[in-house]
C-alpha cells in the first residue's frame, strides 16, 4: 500500500533545510537555486533514470504545501519507499499534535514538586514511537493511574524529534480513556 500525504499542516512542518541536508546525505546533487524561493535538485538512478525535484524554500508562500507534496511524490518515486517513511526522516517537530497511548515508564518524581518524567508508547506516522514527556501535578497523578491500571490516554502538546525519539514539549489536555474497560 502507498499511501499519498495531503495533510496541509503535516506538509507546512517540513523544515526546508531538514529536507535539504535529507537529500544532500542520499546523494542527491543541487543543480540550481532561484534566488531565495527554491532550490533545484538532481539525482540518477539506475534503474528509473534521473530525478528533478523542486525544494521550495519559503513556507509562508501559500502553495509551498503543494510543493512539499509533489516533493514527497519524487521522492517515493526515487527511493521506492513510502511518503510516510520519507516524512519520518523529514520531519523534527510537529506543533500542537494530540497523541494517543499508552504510559509505558515513570521515571522518580521530582522531590521539590508534583512532577515527574516518562515516557509513552504512541502512534505518529502510522507507526508506534516512544514519547517522552513530563507532567505537573493533576496531570502527573493521571499519569500515575494510567501506567498503574494500564489505561490508554490522551494528551496535546508540542512533538520535537531528537534521535529517534520523540519529546512532547507543552503537554496540555491529558485525559484518560477509561471508555475502554467497558
Amino acid at each position: 500500500m502507498n499511501v499519498t500525504v495531503k495533510d496541509i499542516e503535516l506538509l507546512k512542518a517540513i523544515h526546508p533545510q531538514q529536507v535539504a541536508a535529507y537529500l544532500q546525505a542520499q546523494g542527491w546533487q543541487q543543480k540550481q537555486q532561484i534566488a531565495d524561493q527554491a532550490i533545484i535538485w538532481m539525482k540518477d538512478n539506475q534503474s528509473h533514470g534521473q530525478f528533478n525535484l523542486v525544494l521550495p524554500l519559503n513556507p509562508d508562500v501559500p502553495d509551498f504545501p503543494v510543493s512539499m507534496n509533489r516533493l514527497l511524490e519524487t521522492l517515493s518515486q526515487a527511493e521506492e519507499r513510502s511518503q510516510l517513511d520519507i516524512l519520518k526522516n523529514l520531519i523534527s517537530q510537529l506543533s500542537n499534535r494530540t497523541i494517543q497511548g499508552v504510559v509505558m515508564e515513570i521515571y522518580s518524581p521530582n522531590p521539590d514538586q508534583l512532577s515527574g518524567k516518562l515516557t509513552l508508547i504512541g502512534v505518529i506516522f502510522d507507526q508506534l514511537w516512544k514519547i517522552k514527556t513530563e507532567l505537573f501535578d493533576h496531570n502527573y497523578i493521571q499519569a500515575i493511574k494510567a501506567y498503574q491500571e494500564r489505561i490508554p490516554i490522551s494528551c496535546t502538546g508540542d512533538l520535537i524529534k531528537e534521535d529517534n525519539i520523540f519529546i512532547l514539549k507543552n503537554p496540555r489536555n491529558f485525559t484518560l480513556d477509561e471508555a475502554w474497560k467497558n
